[in-house]
């Protein structure tokens, strides 16, 4: 299938991509405990637990966070340093970008605003601060036939994109597997990127934003744009279940 080149609907990840770090799980490691951590992480990569469990689980590793520190910790956290860049790429070239992430709201929010870039649309789970700013987790948008991320990536996909978009996914970790089949392009390092070679997926390795730039810049170049067939049948599957 060939549609007519406009701009690009374009999702990327957060932890791991726009930052340079996994936020989320450097949190736990600094203000949980760092060896139940890593155990909770290692039973939700092995399908023991699902992800609302894995935050669940925890946030209950947080004991009595104290919240200047917390919110020192987030402030240091670099992003991508070609990122900025990407996003005026975006807005340059009409094409629509959406950050889809599995992590928390309050960290994910404060690290934009800090680099002037909370403006992107955003889709993550919530959290809220009980007594002794106890961590209490909220997730607005599951699906409860999938339990590979707490914030249904998949969903954000399909309800902001329609069949004549050109879909883009960009992002590293386990939560972004199910996502990316859905679209046309995938960006994907790390995890994601052996996802994808170990299912035959057609994917492109990136770097960083630069690499998404330069690769994004000839797909733009060209008149008519080829949709990936894979991920064409994966969507029409879920519209006919609906």
């Amino acid at each position: 299938m060939k549609i007519d080149n406009k701009g690009f609907k374009i999702f990327v990840d957060f932890d791991g991509t726009i930052t340079r770090k996994d936020v989320g799980e450097e949190m736990f490691l600094t203000f949980g405990n760092p060896e139940k951590a890593h155990s909770i992480i290692k039973q939700w990569l092995n399908k023991e637990i699902t992800s609302i469990q894995t935050w669940q689980y925890l946030c209950e590793t947080v004991v009595d966070l104290n919240m200047k520190d917390f919110d020192e910790f987030i402030d240091k956290m670099e992003i991508d340093p070609y990122f900025l860049e990407f996003v005026d790429f975006c807005n340059s070239n009409g094409h629509e970008i959406r950050i889809l992430s599995d992590g928390l709201d309050y960290y994910i929010e404060r690290i934009l605003k800090n680099f002037n870039i909370q403006h992107i649309e955003h889709y993550t789970n919530k959290v809220k601060f009980g007594a002794n700013n106890k961590l209490i987790c909220e997730f607005p948008y599951t699906d409860e036939e999938c339990n590979l991320c707490a914030n249904c990536k998949r969903n954000h996909i399909l309800e902001n994109s329609a069949d004549d978009d050109f879909t883009v996914y960009i992002g590293d970790g386990w939560s972004d597997t199910c996502a990316a089949q859905y679209c046309d392009v995938i960006f994907a390092k790390r995890s994601l990127l052996k996802f994808c070679e170990k299912n035959r997926i057609s994917y492109f390795p990136f770097t960083n934003f630069k690499d998404v730039i330069k690769r994004l810049e000839d797909l733009g170049k060209k008149k008519r744009l080829k949709k990936r067939h894979q991920a064409f049948l994966k969507r029409r599957e879920v519209y006919m279940q609906g």
